[in-house]
């Protein structure tokens, strides 16, 4: 049976993905119009949304539905 591999996270959720958007932004700032700049755009854009989501289910507010 192969064991599973841990990784002890060292940075934030939020960390990791605010970098991760704005290195496919830098990315896709290089690129000409296309699609391979708009794939790059969308995946930053989908980074942010993760952030925003991350963001809401730990705020304080947040209750469990009833």
């Amino acid at each position: 049976m192969l064991k599973r591999r841990r990784i002890k996270q060292t940075r934030t959720l939020h960390e990791r993905l605010a970098d991760e958007a704005a290195k496919l932004r830098e990315q896709a700032r290089k690129l000409a119009p296309g699609r391979q700049r708009e794939m790059l755009l969308r995946r930053a854009r989908q980074d942010e949304t993760a952030m925003q989501i991350d963001t809401w289910l730990h705020s304080p507010g947040l209750r469990s539905p009833t």
